[in-house]
């Protein structure tokens, strides 16, 4: 340890000593003279210091003094210590000046602690350490500062693209539903008119870029048209802003995770603009042009393959809106309130899909969350169950809600069996023969609850095993009791095995009538 000490002290020293710069060719060189011990004339002379080394022999105590000076090579010294390994406790001290270290005593640091260094010869050592720091601390700000300016000038111009992208679709693809710059555009994103406030969505510029093409349908809740979305047939739902509640609502079931299916309406996006200041809301879906199950029942007939692939699907789409799937991304069930054959679309290879899930009930069975909505609207009368309207069902059992859509969707199934087969009868409603077009409520009440009337099966479906079956399904769908009616689970299996034994039928006599035509080119 003190040897450590001594020699740190020894370096030191020599480095303090050694500080001097070479002088330049045209500056004056000054010689000093220095007391040195072991020269021959007791001087020495130097360009640069003279020192005086104390030290201690292992042997004895008592201090003793070497004196000497530096050349101009500031690394060898022209007086030799000898014997440097038997002399411990050393000491270095320097000075310029003619024989200013003749009288120099060094003093000789002790073992316990290091020697003590000024201010004035730790300054080197400071200014080596705190000027680098300091010089990378001023780079590094100076960097992020141009970094940031970079970035906000680049931010900057991105903005101002948006904005003017922004107001030519506007001035190009809107003018049609009348936001014509973009000042309108913002003042009508930030409120409905209603107090709705921004949609939902984050699609809130989707509107800009569909072009309506064609009106195609006309309801209480507003209309239907056909659009083009980057050149691709759309439908358009548009909602006054009396509505809202439906469009909120729809939008909100659409958004829900794990709801895609083959069976439920294709969804793209909701948006929110305007006509001649007046808000419209809009819905944007898959566009199917064979339309509602209602208007392809009123143009064409069915064989029975079709027919139960149309029944089938659609109970497939209802079962996928009835069943919970739980999980951390998981869907609640959903009953939709409102079944009928104009809220079901007909897709191009004969299959449904369900659509208008404006009055929808959601329930979560974990949380134990029953949420009815703050639509007010009821569903269709025509098709409304004996529960409600004997205006007796449990609004808080969920259950009550899937029964009501099972009783519709048996008066669904009496539609498209009738115009199937190749006596089909001309379509007709529901309960026709009993209420007018436009039933009222008590009308509805005293054929259904009252009387207890059902859609007439006729005579001629008993006698075929398809159109039997078919039958059996309805009857247990629209039963009187809601806890005597099949769920519709039940409802999509036992279609879904007469659909295989129809086609395992019709595959199994194609085959045969290949081979007998195959035996008659034969002969």
């Amino acid at each position: 340890m003190a040897r450590t000490v001594v020699l740190w002290w020894f370096l030191a020293g020599i480095f303090l000593c050694t500080g001097n710069p070479v002088p330049s060719p045209n500056e004056t060189v000054e010689i000093y003279t220095c007391a040195c011990d072991d020269c021959p004339e007791v001087y020495c002379e130097t360009t640069s210091k003279c020192f005086t080394v104390a030290y201690k022999d292992s042997a004895d105590e008592e201090e003793k003094y070497r004196r000497g000076c530096f050349e101009q090579d500031t690394s060898q010294m022209s007086c030799k210590i000898d014997n440097l390994e038997n002399r411990i406790m050393v000491s270095i001290q320097c000075c310029q000046g003619n024989l200013c270290n003749k009288d120099m005593r060094p003093t000789i640091p002790t073992e316990d602690s290091p020697p003590d260094r000024t201010l004035q010869e730790l300054w080197p050592i400071i200014l080596a350490i705190v000027i680098p720091v300091v010089i990378v601390g001023l780079l590094i700000v100076f960097i992020s500062l141009v970094c940031r300016h970079m970035h906000k000038r680049r931010m900057d111009n991105l903005l101002a693209n948006e904005l003017r992208y922004l107001e030519d679709d506007v001035l190009r693809g809107a003018q049609q539903v009348g936001e014509s710059t973009l000042q309108e555009l913002w003042e009508h994103s930030c409120t409905s008119g209603s107090g709705s406030g921004l949609p939902q969505l984050v699609q809130q510029t989707v509107a800009k870029r569909v072009h309506l093409q064609e009106c195609i349908g006309k309801g209480r809740y507003g209309e239907v048209w056909r659009g083009r979305y980057h050149d691709e047939d759309v439908a358009v739902k548009i909602f006054s802003s009396r509505d809202e509640a439906s469009w909120s609502r729809e939008t909100a079931i659409f958004n829900m995770c794990l709801l895609r299916h083959d069976n439920i309406l294709g969804y793209y996006g909701s948006d929110m603009t305007s006509w001649h200041s007046c808000t419209q809301l809009w819905l944007i879906t898959h566009y199917h042009r064979l339309g509602s199950l209602y208007d392809y029942l009123q143009k064409n007939t069915l064989d029975c393959e079709q027919m139960l692939s149309l029944m089938h699907s659609a109970a497939a789409g209802l079962s996928h809106l009835h069943t919970e799937i739980i999980g951390n991304r998981g869907k609640p069930a959903i009953a939709h309130r409102d079944v009928k054959t104009k809220n079901i679309l007909v897709k191009s290879n004969m299959t449904c899909c369900i659509g208008d899930l404006g009055l929808a009930v959601i329930h979560k069975q974990q949380e134990n969350l029953l949420d009815l909505g703050h639509n007010q609207k009821v569903g269709t009368k025509r098709y409304m169950a004996p529960e409600l309207l004997a205006e007796s069902l449990n609004p808080m059992f969920f259950d009550s809600f899937k029964c009501v859509d099972v009783y519709a969707f048996g008066l669904v199934l009496w539609e498209v069996a009738r115009r199937t087969g190749e006596y089909a009868e001309e379509y007709k409603p529901p309960f026709h023969e009993s209420v007018s077009s436009d039933p009222s409520f008590e009308d509805m009440r005293k054929v259904v609850v009252e009387e207890q009337t059902r859609p007439v099966l006729p005579n001629r479906w008993s006698s075929d095993l398809v159109m039997n079956q078919v039958s059996k399904v309805m009857r247990e769908c629209w039963a009187q009791n809601p806890k005597a009616r099949l769920p519709i689970l039940r409802v999509k299996k036992t279609l879904s095995q007469v659909l295989k034994s129809v086609e395992l039928l019709t595959n199994s006599s194609q085959d045969r009538g290949l081979k007998i035509e195959n035996l008659e080119k034969n002969c």
